[in-house]
């Protein structure tokens, strides 16, 4: 069976289309409807302040283990006191908001495919619908939003403490000058960095709550369904979020070195 079929093109691009129409609806609703805010802070809650733990983790390692092998490698030409400044450049810019975005993807977009395509085999969507309310509206809206604006924040938490923790390995246990350590990261780490990070995390908020909801909202029948749709979710979203930040990268670097 050839894998590039014309029956698997063909799905592969009604899926695309699907995808994007709720991504029309979502954002029409955005602007158009107004927010239940009880929802909004529960989802708040759930994506961001339950996932805090997680990110931060994957967020000092990170650093630690950036510095350590950034330190080894500069040490052979002396330039220790770079070592901080090539792990700021990284978390703010790639392995912050990546790491972050695949992280909420692991748990929040399965939890959001899992939650929907529970209520879709048991047919509560089909009962908001009887009840006059637009499941886009109701499931899908308040999700987005609040995969939007925790992002964000959880890169931010994710960069700051990556770094701190790359400076405290440099420092105590590397041996590094701190003061230098501290004017070189300064010195390197530009506000375009930081930008850049923060514009992808928006972007892969929106991902990730995207393809979590569409992916529960069209499962299949039964608990198979479900778990394909949990599984499906978290594998499209992480390819997805790789394969844009490859383009964000080019993209907004190209854009913000003229600004």
């Amino acid at each position: 069976m050839n894998f590039f079929s014309n029956k698997w093109i063909a799905e592969w691009l009604q899926g695309l289309g699907r995808i994007t129409l709720l991504c029309q609806e979502a954002v029409h609703s955005l602007f158009t409807r107004k927010i239940t805010w009880r929802d909004l802070i529960y989802q708040l809650h759930f994506i961001g302040v339950k996932s805090q733990s997680v990110v931060l983790i994957t967020g000092a390692f990170t650093g630690m283990v950036l510095c350590a092998q950034t330190y080894f490698q500069f040490h052979k030409v002396r330039m220790d006191t770079a070592t901080l400044a090539v792990v700021s450049v990284s978390m703010a810019s790639e392995l912050g908001p990546v790491l972050t975005a695949l992280m909420v993807a692991g748990r929040v977009g399965a939890a959001m495919a899992a939650e929907l395509g529970t209520m879709k085999v048991t047919e509560q969507i089909d009962a908001l619908r009887t009840l006059a309310t637009h499941p886009v509206d109701y499931l899908v809206v308040p999700r987005l939003l609040s995969a939007i604006i925790a992002v964000p924040l959880l890169n931010a938490e994710a960069i700051a403490l990556g770094i701190g923790a790359g400076y405290v390995l440099g420092v105590s246990l590397l041996g590094i000058d701190p003061t230098y350590l501290w004017q070189n990261m300064l010195k390197y780490t530009v506000a375009t960095d930081v930008m850049i990070g923060v514009i992808k995390s928006f972007i892969f908020g929106g991902i990730v709550a995207v393809i979590g909801c569409y992916k529960g909202m069209s499962c299949g029948e039964g608990a198979e369904g479900v778990g394909r749709a949990t599984t499906e979710a978290v594998v499209y979203s992480s390819i997805t979020i790789l394969i844009s930040n490859f383009f964000l990268t080019i993209s907004l670097g190209e854009l913000l070195s003229y600004l």
